[in-house]
């Protein structure tokens, strides 16, 4: 079955959009009205022409594969409002019998198609470093930066914590920052995102001096495994390496090929507002084995990458070292993506806790681990939500803030209905925090706002 058979939900188109606007736009272009020149091919890409306010229309392609976007419009949004029309229109008609791309899709889905082709040579072709030499020595000057800039944030550290927590709240943000660019020119990017986050967090809520006890414990916590990190074991070793800010070398890390299913999808701006984050949760159907991809976007721009929840992508995932085996990059896909045909299986809320655990024993800087939780029923309270396991047993309390808005915790009632549903989402130290929720044999996936 080709991916042209195939066709995405509405919820699933909608779940790409950048922003509310956007779904809000591409919504009312999801009818048949303004379009012409609709059609799909075989390969999994699917095109058309939409009249606007212009007398020539605006011309939209997309590759399903990716999924990859190309709008004559001149929106810097990705997907724009009329790739978001065109998918919600073939979602819910489709586009007929395969066909061939007219010349101006056509072109673009031909250089797409060269831009991601295995280079000749494959592994064996690419080039090491020119000089080892010369690379041993960047190495050595960026170590001995880092740690000029980690005794440097040891010593900001014990001045707060010397000073009193209490201080903080009328001592403002400007200092953090500036101790945050200090790790930039120490080349620790890691280490500067870390402390700006500490920076967020006095007056931030009832209870702060204690979080911010516990962060700046975590980041102390770091700064002296980097300065033993040459006596450490090589995987925890790797890891405060990712967490100070080094690049991991993707290409070094362990290959798996699997069907991975699309288990959510969410973005977060960094507390300077300057890049967003779009986490992908994935999980192997295969192996189990869960997956984090990241991508960036710069200000005023959505990352450019976006995978429909409910997806089933058959691809080769490569996993950087450090990050508890989370953080992985897609390769190559060897088919087109499916929906999944089944309900993902869970586990309750004490397996889900012990996997936690056992996460933090190689990634101790680890703010939560990805669980399927089932079959559970979410419980209101006045002290929190608890998503209570529906055999019996315990509950895992629901994470309050995070960035989650409260209206998906109702959400998750409705669709619940005081009966057993499965939940993917973030198990942490605050608790659990929802993202996707599957009622009792429905595999469409719904998520969580």
């Amino acid at each position: 079955m080709t991916e042209q058979q195939v066709r995405w939900t509405a919820e699933q188109v909608l779940a790409l959009a950048p922003d509310a606007a956007s779904r809000k736009a591409g919504a009312a272009l999801g009818g048949a009205g303004p379009w012409s020149q609709t059609g799909g091919s075989a390969s999994g890409a699917v095109w058309g022409s939409c009249k606007g306010s212009g007398a020539t229309p605006y011309r939209t392609v997309v590759d399903l594969s990716g999924p990859a976007y190309e709008c004559s419009c001149p929106s810097r949004k990705f997907p724009c409002k009329h790739a978001l029309g065109l998918l919600l229109l073939w979602s819910a008609e489709g586009f007929g019998e395969a066909a061939e791309a007219p010349d101006w899709a056509g072109e673009w889905l031909a250089g797409r198609a060269a831009a991601t082709a295995p280079r000749a040579g494959g592994e064996a072709g690419r080039a090491g470093p020119a000089d080892p030499e010369a690379a041993r020595r960047r190495a050595e000057r960026r170590a001995a930066r880092i740690g000029a800039g980690v005794a440097e944030l040891e010593q900001r550290l014990a001045d707060v914590v010397r000073a009193g927590l209490a201080g903080q709240e009328q001592a403002g943000y400007a200092a953090w920052e500036e101790t945050a660019a200090r790790m930039v020119d120490a080349q620790a990017p890691g280490l500067a995102a870390r402390v700006r986050e500490l920076g967020t967090i006095p007056g931030c809520g009832p209870g702060w001096p204690a979080r911010m006890l516990e962060e700046s414990a975590l980041l102390h916590l770091l700064n002296r495994a980097w300065l033993g990190v040459a006596g450490l074991p090589q995987p925890l070793a790797a890891t405060v390496r990712s967490r100070v800010g080094l690049p991991g070398a993707g290409a070094e890390g362990e290959g798996v090929r699997d069907r991975w299913l699309v288990l959510a999808q969410y973005d977060s701006v960094s507390p300077d507002g300057r890049l967003t984050t779009r986490r992908i949760w994935l999980r192997g159907l295969d192996s189990g084995r869960p997956a984090l991809v990241l991508d960036f976007g710069p200000p005023g721009r959505p990352p450019g990458l976006a995978l429909p929840v409910g997806l089933v992508l058959e691809a080769e995932a490569r996993f950087r070292p450090g990050s508890a085996g989370l953080r992985a990059d897609l390769g190559e896909r060897y088919a087109p993506a499916a929906p999944c045909e089944r309900v993902p299986a869970g586990v309750g809320p004490g397996a889900a806790l012990e996997a936690y655990g056992a996460a933090l024993r190689e990634d101790p800087w680890l703010d939560s681990w990805p669980v399927v939780l089932g079959p559970v029923i979410p419980v209101p309270g006045e002290l929190g939500w608890q998503l209570a396991d529906a055999e019996g047993g315990c509950a895992l309390p629901v994470a309050s803030g995070g960035g989650r808005s409260r209206s998906g915790l109702w959400q998750l009632a409705a669709l619940s209905g005081g009966g057993p549903v499965t939940v993917f989402g973030e198990c942490g130290h605050r608790g659990f925090t929802p993202l996707t929720a599957w009622q009792p044999g429905c595999p469409e996936p719904v998520a969580l706002g």
